[in-house]
C-alpha cells in the first residue's frame, strides 16, 4: 500500500499480539415499562390501593388497560353458584385488565388488592396507540402475554395430574417469584392457609398438613411475621 492510500485507510488499533481489536458491544438494556409509562406522561393516571382494596370487580365496564406499579393483586372469578376461585397473583411489572384491549366491555374476573400498591391505570384507545406507535412497550407486552399465557397451560396441566402437595409448592414458588435468586424468598403478603386452599383446589386442613411436612424438611419457614420459601422446594416438584 502506497503512504498517501495508508493515510487514507482507516485506523484500527491492534492488541500486542497483533490481532485486530473487536470493540466492545454496549450491552442493551430491558425495557423499563414503568419508565416508558411515567414518561408518556401516565403518572397522573396512577391510583393507590389499601390492602382489602378492589381493584374491579367482575362486571364492571371494561375502559382501561392498567400497570402495576408496585404491591400485589390477586385475580378472581366468581361462578353463577356462589363459588369463589383465585385464578392469578400479580406483582410488579405485571399488567391486567388487559381484555379491554380485545373489545370486551366488561370485567371478566375481580382484581383485588392483597397489599398496599399503586397502579398505572391506562385508558383503552391511548393504549392501542402506544401499542402500535411504540415498539419497544409492543414487544413487552406481547412478551409478558405470551408468558401469561403458557402460565395459564401450566396452571390446568397442573390441576389436571398433579397432587394438592405438588400443587401447593409450585403456588408458594410462583408467589415468591422463584428464579430471581437463589436466597430464599419471603411471600409478601402473608397468606392464609383458607386463602391457598382456594388457589389449589384443596381443603385447609390439607394445606396445613403440607405447610408443616415442608417446614420440617427445611423447605419453607414461617412465624407470625410470614412465610419465606426456599429454593430447595424445587426439587418436590421435578422429583417424585
Amino acid at each position: 500500500m502506497r503512504y498517501a492510500e495508508a493515510l487514507k485507510a482507516p485506523c484500527r488499533q491492534r492488541s500486542r499480539a497483533g490481532k485486530e481489536a473487536v470493540p466492545a458491544k454496549k450491552k442493551k438494556r430491558p425495557f423499563d415499562a414503568r419508565a416508558f409509562l411515567e414518561a408518556a406522561g401516565l403518572g397522573k393516571h396512577v391510583t393507590a390501593y389499601a390492602r382489602g382494596d378492589v381493584v374491579f370487580s367482575q362486571g364492571d365496564p371494561s375502559g382501561t388497560v392498567m400497570y402495576v406499579r408496585t404491591g400485589t393483586i390477586r385475580l378472581s372469578v366468581l361462578s353463577h353458584a356462589g363459588q369463589e376461585a383465585i385464578v392469578a397473583t400479580l406483582g410488579p411489572g405485571d399488567f391486567l385488565g388487559e381484555a379491554a384491549l380485545a373489545g370486551h366491555p366488561v370485567r371478566l374476573v375481580t382484581a383485588t388488592a392483597m397489599s398496599a400498591g399503586t397502579v398505572f391505570d391506562v385508558p383503552t384507545r391511548r393504549m392501542l396507540r402506544l401499542l402500535h406507535t411504540q415498539h419497544a412497550l409492543s414487544d413487552r407486552f406481547i412478551a409478558y402475554m405470551l408468558m401469561r399465557n403458557s402460565r395459564l397451560e401450566a396452571d390446568l396441566i397442573d390441576q389436571l395430574f398433579n397432587s394438592s402437595e405438588k400443587r401447593l409448592a409450585r403456588t408458594l414458588l410462583l408467589l415468591a417469584r422463584f428464579g430471581n435468586g437463589q436466597k430464599p424468598q419471603p411471600i409478601l403478603p402473608a397468606l392464609s392457609q383458607e386463602m391457598l386452599a382456594e388457589m389449589i383446589g384443596t381443603t385447609r386442613s390439607r394445606v396445613n398438613f403440607f405447610l408443616n411436612k415442608f417446614r420440617k424438611l427445611g423447605f419453607i419457614t414461617y412465624d407470625a411475621a410470614g412465610l419465606t420459601v426456599n429454593p430447595s422446594l424445587l426439587t418436590l416438584i421435578v422429583h417424585d
